[in-house]
Parts: C-alpha cells; sequence; structure tokens
C-alpha cells in the first residue's frame, strides 16, 4: 500500500504542501509521470487513503483529499522527509524545505500537530468552496 516508490511522496504533497489537484502534484519536483500519477492516486483511493472529490465531474474540478488513514501517515511521511533532509546539501534546499527541516527538528510532535490541523482546516476551507452551490 505504501511501499511502492511514489506512494508516501504523493501523500507528503497532498499533506504538507497541501496540494489537491492532479496538475499539482504533477508538478512536484520529483516529476512523477503521469500515468503513474493516475495509478498510485487511484491505488492510494482503492486503499482508504485519499478520496476523489468531483464536484462537476471534470478532470479540472476534481480535488484529492487525504482520509483520516491517510492523515495518520504523517509520522511516516516526517521520518521520510528527516531522512533524505538531513544527509542532503542544505545547499540545494529551498527556504520551504529549510523552514520544514527546522520546525521538525525543534519540535516534532508540535509540528505535526500544527500541520495536521492546518491540514484539516485547508480541507473544510476546499470542501466549503466546491461542494456548497452558489447562493444567487
Amino acid at each position: 500500500m505504501l511501499g511502492d516508490k511514489w506512494s508516501l511522496l504523493i501523500l507528503r504533497d497532498i499533506i504538507i504542501h497541501k496540494n489537491s489537484r492532479f496538475k499539482e502534484l504533477k508538478n512536484s519536483k520529483e516529476k512523477i509521470a503521469t500515468n503513474i500519477l493516475a495509478n498510485r492516486l487511484k491505488s492510494l483511493s482503492n486503499h482508504g487513503l485519499i478520496k476523489k472529490l468531483d464536484p462537476t465531474g471534470t478532470k479540472k474540478s476534481t480535488r484529492y483529499i487525504a482520509t483520516s488513514k491517510g492523515i495518520s501517515s504523517l509520522p511516516i511521511i516526517i521520518d521520510m522527509y528527516l531522512f533524505s533532509i538531513n544527509f542532503i546539501d542544505e545547499t540545494i534546499l529551498n527556504p520551504s524545505q529549510i523552514n520544514i527541516k527546522e520546525k521538525i527538528t525543534s519540535n516534532r510532535k508540535l509540528f505535526e500537530k500544527t500541520i495536521t490541523a492546518e491540514y484539516l482546516n485547508f480541507v473544510q476551507d476546499l470542501r466549503d468552496t466546491i461542494l456548497v452551490p452558489k447562493v444567487q
């Protein structure tokens, strides 16, 4: 379920970076191929880690959100993030990555709690925006 090369990276982008559209996920720095991304999104959905929101039935309106099961993978994502970020030259990290590294290393539990709360707020705002009919 999470053992392949891409699933945790996709969950990272959905939860930490709040990417919810296919195009946003496709544009991650790891450069996942579109056919592999589509396959992994389907697999993550089938395993109950993400949910597909499709308010208008078009590809452009489709959003992917992590379920509570998907959010529970955050400790694994943080471990993976720390492992990779601790063993690469900091000069190649962008300011966002350095900021995340500092937050995790200064207080990991607070980082996890904050990311979870921010993500849940993001999802609620997204649901309110795309699923509530417009009043005219």
